[in-house]
C-alpha cells in the first residue's frame, strides 16, 4: 500500500522500552510489564498478551464519586504487550511526578498512569458543596501520569507576589504547595443583571504551576459505571 496515510509521519515507532510515551498529539502508547491503570473505554489499539478488567472503587470510593461528581472511571491493564490510549482526539501530554511531589488533576482530564502512582479524590479547599463542589483527583508517589486535555494548555507560574485566578471550568491542575480558595468578580446586584459570565474564580496562591485549557469545560457526556 502506498500513500500519504502509510508514510512514517502516521506509523507507530518501535518500543524502546517499557513505560508511557506519547505516540502523537493525540494518543499515548504504553508498553505494559506488568500492571498499569487507565480511564475506562480509553485503549483504542494493543497487541500482545493483555488483559483488561474494570477497576473496582468499593462502595466508599463509589458513594463518594457520587456525591462529588468527580468522575474518573478506571480500569487495570496487566500483562505484557503494548497498548495506545486516546480520548475523543484531545491533545495528550506525560507529567513525570517524583517522591515528595503532589499533582492536583480535574479527573476529566486523567487519560493513563503507572501503578507505581497513588491517586484519591479530595476536595478542593476553599471551594465546598456551598462553593460550587469542586473536586480533584490527587497524585502522588513516583511514577508518570498521562493527561488529555481540549487543545494547548497554558502553564502559568504562580508566585506568592502573583495569585493566579483561573476559571473553574478550565482549570486542569496545579503542583503542590499552592493554597486555593474562592473570588468573586461580581457584585451580586451585577449578577443580577445579567453579569459577564465570569462570577467566580479559584484562585491559587504560593509558589507553583497551574495549568490551564484554553477553552471553558463543555458538559460531560453520561457515562456507563
Amino acid at each position: 500500500m502506498k500513500g500519504d496515510l502509510f508514510s512514517s509521519e502516521h506509523m507507530v515507532r518501535p518500543a524502546t522500552g517499557p513505560g508511557m510515551t506519547v505516540e502523537n498529539a493525540k494518543c499515548i502508547r504504553y508498553t505494559v510489564d506488568g500492571e498499569m491503570l487507565a480511564r475506562q473505554g480509553a485503549m483504542v489499539a494493543y497487541r500482545g498478551d493483555l488483559a483488561f478488567e474494570r477497576r473496582g472503587q468499593g462502595v466508599g470510593g463509589m458513594l463518594k464519586r457520587a456525591v462529588t461528581g468527580e468522575g474518573l472511571p478506571l480500569m487495570t491493564v496487566r500483562g505484557r504487550g503494548e497498548a495506545w490510549f486516546a480520548h475523543e482526539a484531545q491533545n495528550c501530554f506525560v507529567v513525570e511526578v517524583g517522591p515528595g511531589d503532589e499533582f492536583t488533576v480535574n479527573g476529566r482530564n486523567v487519560l493513563c498512569f503507572d501503578a507505581t502512582l497513588a491517586y484519591r479524590i479530595a476536595t478542593v479547599k476553599g471551594a465546598g458543596i456551598a462553593g460550587g463542589g469542586l473536586f480533584n483527583s490527587v497524585f502522588t508517589g513516583q511514577g508518570r501520569l498521562g493527561l488529555v486535555c481540549e487543545g494547548s494548555p497554558l502553564v502559568i507560574p504562580v508566585t506568592p507576589r502573583d495569585p493566579v485566578y483561573v476559571d473553574t471550568d478550565a482549570v486542569v491542575g496545579w503542583t503542590a504547595g499552592l493554597q486555593t480558595s474562592l473570588h468573586r468578580s461580581q457584585s451580586i446586584g451585577s449578577m443580577l443583571r445579567g453579569g459577564s459570565g465570569e462570577a467566580v474564580q479559584l484562585v491559587l496562591r504560593g509558589e507553583g504551576h497551574v495549568v490551564v485549557r484554553p477553552s471553558e469545560a463543555v458538559p460531560q457526556k453520561a457515562q456507563q459505571h
